[in-house]
C-alpha cells in the first residue's frame, strides 16, 4: 500500500493528478445504500480477502454486496449461511462455490500465497464439526495448510493421545468444544504451541448455547490460551493466520 501511495504523490508532483483525484483513489471504500461499505483494500492491508458475515444479513443484503464484489472482480467469502440462504443464493449465483457443511459461499479466483506452518483443527465432538469446517475453509482461502481431528474430546481422552504425534507437528492448535469446554485446557496443558479456543453452542440446558464453554475457556488454568467468540470459526482461523504470518516477518 505504501508503494501505491508514494506513486500517487509522484503523479501529483508530476501534474498528472490533482489532490482531489488522488484522494478519491486512496478512498477505496465505497458505500452501497445506507448500511454497508465495500472494502477494496482489505487484502493489501491485512493479507486476506473480504469476508461477508451472512448470518445476520438478509439474502437481499448479501446479494447487493455480492453483486458489487462480482462487478469489481474482487474475491470474497460469505460465512454464517444456513441451508435456506444457501439454497436461494445457489440459484442466483450458480458459478460460486458453496460448502453447506461450513455455511460458506465463496468466489475466489486468485491463489493465495502459501503461509509457512500448519494449523491443527481439533474438535471435542462431531457436533462441533460445522465450526471446524468453517475454520478449515477460511484457512484454505488464506493459504494455510490445516488438518482436522474431529471428535477427540475429554469424554474419551485416550483419543487425544492416539493423535498426539500428528497434533504435535502443527504450529498452531485451534480447539473447538461445546458442553463444559474442557478440551482447550487439556490441549494447552499437553502441547506448547499457541492454542486458539472456540466455544461451540453445543450442549444441554445450562450449557446455555455455548456460554458455559466460553466461561470455562476464559477461566482456563492452561496459560496463554486465546479465546474467540462462540461458534466463531472465522475468528479462530484469522487468529491462527496472524500467528503464523507473524513468524514470517523479517527482523
Amino acid at each position: 500500500m505504501e508503494n501505491k501511495i508514494a506513486e500517487l504523490f509522484a503523479r501529483i508532483e508530476a501534474g498528472e493528478l490533482s489532490a482531489d483525484e488522488a484522494l478519491n483513489l486512496i478512498k477505496k471504500n465505497e458505500m452501497i445504500g445506507d448500511d454497508y461499505f465495500i472494502d477494496r483494500h482489505r487484502k493489501q492491508r491485512l493479507g486476506f480477502d473480504e469476508i461477508i458475515f451472512g448470518m445476520s444479513k438478509t439474502v437481499d443484503q448479501i446479494a447487493k454486496i455480492t453483486d458489487k464484489y462480482k462487478q469489481e472482480k474482487l474475491d470474497f467469502i460469505c460465512t454464517g449461511l444456513d441451508d435456506r440462504k444457501i439454497d436461494i443464493l445457489k440459484k442466483r449465483y450458480p458459478e460460486f462455490e458453496f460448502i453447506p457443511k461450513a455455511g460458506i459461499m465463496k468466489n475466489i479466483s486468485s491463489v493465495p500465497p502459501k503461509i509457512k506452518g500448519k494449523a491443527a483443527i481439533i474438535t471435542a465432538g462431531t457436533s462441533d464439526a460445522k465450526v471446524a469446517h468453517e475454520t478449515g475453509e477460511i484457512l484454505n482461502c488464506l493459504g494455510v495448510n490445516c488438518e482436522k481431528f474431529i471428535d477427540i474430546g475429554v469424554a474419551g481422552i485416550h483419543r487425544i493421545f492416539h493423535f498426539k504425534k500428528e497434533i504435535a507437528e502443527s504450529n498452531v492448535l485451534i480447539v473447538i468444544a461445546g458442553m463444559e469446554g474442557a478440551l482447550p485446557t487439556v490441549i494447552g496443558g499437553i502441547f506448547a504451541q499457541p492454542v486458539v479456543a472456540v466455544p461451540a453452542s453445543v450442549g444441554y440446558g445450562v450449557s446455555a448455547g455455548g456460554y458455559s464453554a466460553l466461561l470455562s475457556m476464559l477461566s482456563s488454568c492452561a496459560g496463554g490460551i486465546t479465546v474467540v467468540n462462540i461458534d466463531n470459526g472465522f475468528g479462530a482461523a484469522m487468529a491462527a493466520f496472524r500467528i503464523l504470518k507473524s513468524g514470517q516477518v523479517e527482523k
